[in-house]
C-alpha cells in the first residue's frame, strides 16, 4: 500500500487557562475568607450529612439549613478560589443569600426555640462557631466589593 502523503489533523487545543492574577479574589486577605469558607464549608457538610442520615427525625428543618449551607459555603469557596469578574459576581450573590439567611435563621431561632429542637450553623447568629458565620458574608462583602475596585 503506498504511503499516504497527508497528515492526519492535528488534535483540537484546549483554550488555555488565564493565569490567576496577583490580587485576585483568593489572594492577600482573599486567602483568609478561602481558608475560613473552606473550613466552614467542611464542618458544616459533615455535620449535616451525618446529622440527616443519623438524627433526621430530630430535628429535619435544622439539619437541611446546616446542608445548605455547607453548600453555600462550597460555592463561595469555589469562587473565590476561581476568580474572575463573573466568579466575583456569583460569589457576591452566595454571600448576600448567606447573610440573609444567617439573620433570618438567627432571628427565628431567637423567637421561636420550639422550631429548632438542634442547632444549625446559623442558630443564634452563629454563637455555637464564635459569631463567624455572621461575620463571614458581611466581611466577604467587603472583599468582594474591594477587589471589584481594583480589577
Amino acid at each position: 500500500m503506498p504511503e499516504s502523503t497527508e497528515s492526519a489533523p492535528a488534535p483540537a487545543a484546549a483554550a488555555p487557562r488565564p493565569a490567576p492574577r496577583a490580587g485576585g479574589l483568593g489572594q492577600g486577605p482573599g486567602r483568609l475568607l478561602v481558608t475560613l469558607y473552606g473550613v466552614f464549608t467542611v464542618a458544616a457538610a459533615s455535620r449535616s450529612i451525618y446529622q440527616l442520615i443519623a438524627q433526621y427525625e430530630e430535628a429535619p428543618l435544622a439539619y437541611v439549613l446546616s446542608a445548605v449551607s455547607a453548600a453555600v459555603y462550597a460555592f463561595i469557596t469555589l469562587s473565590l478560589v476561581r476568580g474572575g469578574e463573573g466568579a466575583r459576581k456569583a460569589a457576591v450573590v452566595c454571600c448576600a443569600a448567606e447573610l440573609i439567611g444567617v439573620l433570618t435563621v438567627g432571628t427565628w431561632t431567637l423567637l421561636d426555640r420550639s422550631a429548632f429542637p438542634d442547632e444549625t450553623v446559623w442558630s443564634d447568629y452563629g454563637m455555637g462557631y464564635l459569631f463567624i458565620p455572621i461575620f463571614l458574608p458581611v466581611t466577604g462583602l467587603i472583599w468582594l466589593r474591594k477587589a471589584r475596585r481594583e480589577s
